[in-house]
């Protein structure tokens, strides 16, 4: 009797590891933390002067999407390489307009 128990109990922790292993595949650590930094910058370049409403608005749409595109991702329950390699440009893409409208001659005053 304690032996089927142990084989029950061993079976159903193997299974609940398997399970952690393919819901791993559809998080995004990365592409989150690109994302919060990216909003980091926009924030301060804000709080700075450095961007304008409509810049910030700009590029606050620019994240929406992002955000968007993420989540069409993960709808099918897994993030492939192609999606990763997808959202990281449009998120290269981001950074380079948010490098470019912060360092432009533009300043609220």
């Amino acid at each position: 009797m304690k032996y089927l128990i142990m084989v029950i109990f061993t079976f159903g922790i193997l299974m609940v590891m398997d399970s952690g292993s393919l819901l791993a595949q559809d998080k995004t650590p990365k592409i989150n933390r690109r994302e919060v930094k990216q909003n980091n910058r926009i924030k301060e370049g804000v709080k700075t002067g450095q961007l304008t409403k409509g810049e910030a608005k700009y590029l606050h749409q620019e994240q929406k999407e992002i955000r968007n595109s993420k989540r069409v991702a993960k709808q099918d329950g897994k993030v492939t390489k192609g999606e990763r390699k997808m959202i990281k440009s449009e998120q290269n893409k981001a950074n380079r307009d948010i490098y470019r409208l912060k360092h432009n001659k533009r300043v609220v005053k």
